[in-house]
């Protein structure tokens, strides 16, 4: 579809979701294969990851690495750095984020699309939006989920994900100029179907002797994969975190949709895929593209519009 100056303004809504977050790579790769190349994107947690780096001209680079990441990888990826403020390294985070989103030199007003970035105050509890800036710092504020990655100090201000407060951002869309949104939802219909936990190490000693806490650390992270072997062991740290996180974004995405809907609401069937199983990029990314194709008739209603 062209963007000529008579065609409607896209915008493309890119939810918060964690590792379901890679579904939004099919998603664009499948409105791009049928010629719907959104003129703004928006995108919350992830969905500014996938967001930031496809309107950097990086999401090829980045679908490549996903794809190619392994279970062993996760793990890697999320070894526990011990610290008050959050538990994944990040000096690794930095690498990935300046690797496969942006250089540290892009910026967000000089992308070829309109780019925002949502954040959370965690002052104030209000949204914050990046529309100019550094394109890598505004995808790390709005990726920094509580207990996971450090909060960033921005402004004056500490920012935390996005997805607290705003996890589909359709109304950033409009804001931007949006005449027509395609927003991504990736928490439909995951909760209380993904009910597998992740089985918490259970040491000999008290888990009250400090000189023990990191090495328990250490044991949490490796056990972020659920135990599907054991549906009735205890929850892990990280599934604990990223789940209690879902269903706050679950109640909150249902709240904001209804009051600002989408134009195109995809829906992606993600609900076999853990929120923290990084390594299912294949089919996360396959999902996206079915979710988009299934959804066609209905596209092209609203295009024509």
């Amino acid at each position: 579809m062209s963007n000529s100056t008579c065609s409607p303004k896209i915008g493309l809504a890119l939810g918060s979701g964690a590792s379901r977050g890679w579904s939004h790579i099919g998603v664009i790769k499948a409105l791009l294969r049928e010629g719907i190349e959104p003129d703004i994107v928006c995108g919350t947690s992830v969905g500014a990851i996938i967001g930031g780096s496809y309107v950097a001209g990086n999401l090829m680079d980045l679908e490549k690495w996903v794809l190619s990441s392994t279970r062993t990888d996760v793990l890697r990826f999320f070894d526990i750095k011990f610290s008050q403020s959050g538990f994944v390294d990040t000096d690794r985070l930095s690498w990935f984020l300046h690797s496969y989103v942006a250089s540290e030199e892009q910026r967000i007003e000089d992308l070829p699309q309109k780019f925002a970035a949502v954040s959370t105050n965690l002052d104030t509890g209000r949204e914050v939006w990046f529309e100019e800036g550094g394109l890598a710092d505004a995808v790390r504020a709005s990726m920094a989920l509580p207990g996971l990655f450090p909060a960033v100090r921005n402004d004056q201000r500490w920012l935390v994900d996005g997805g607290l407060v705003n996890p589909v951002p359709v109304n950033v869309c409009r804001a931007l100029g949006a005449d027509i949104v395609i927003a991504v939802n990736l928490n439909s219909g995951v909760i209380g179907k993904h009910n597998n936990g992740i089985r918490d190490p259970v040491p000999e000693n008290d888990l009250g002797v400090l000189s023990n806490l990191k090495q328990q650390a250490r044991e949490y992270s490796n056990s972020i994969f659920p135990n599907r072997d054991e549906k009735d062991a205890a929850p892990g740290l990280f599934y604990a975190i990223a789940n209690s996180v879902a269903i706050v974004q679950d109640r909150i995405t249902r709240s904001r949709l209804a009051g600002d809907p989408a134009d195109i609401l995809l829906s992606p069937q993600l609900a076999h895929i853990g929120m923290l199983e990084f390594h299912r990029a294949t089919e996360a990314i396959r999902e996206g593209e079915s979710c988009v194709e299934s959804s066609l008739a209905e596209i092209r209603r609203v295009m024509a519009m």
